[in-house]
C-alpha cells in the first residue's frame, strides 16, 4: 500500500467518525436532559476531524501552479 491509499483510507475513517458524531450529538439533543459538557466535548472534536480532514484532503489534491 502506498502513501496515497494510506492518506485516503485515513481520510475514510476520519469522515465516517465525523458523520458518527453527527448522530450522537443529534441523538443527545433528542433526549433531555442534555449534557452540555458532553456536548461540547463532541463538537471541539468533531472540529478537530474537520481540520484533519481538511489537511488529509489538501495532500490529496496536486498542487495547481496558477
Amino acid at each position: 500500500m502506498d502513501d496515497e491509499d494510506e492518506l485516503r483510507e485515513r481520510l475514510a475513517e476520519l469522515l465516517t467518525e465525523h458523520r458518527d458524531l453527527d448522530d450522537i450529538i443529534d441523538k443527545m439533543l433528542a433526549h433531555q436532559p442534555v449534557d452540555f459538557i458532553q456536548m461540547q466535548r463532541l463538537k471541539k472534536r468533531k472540529l478537530v476531524l474537520k481540520d484533519m480532514i481538511q489537511k488529509l484532503e489538501s495532500q490529496l489534491l496536486p498542487d495547481i501552479i496558477a
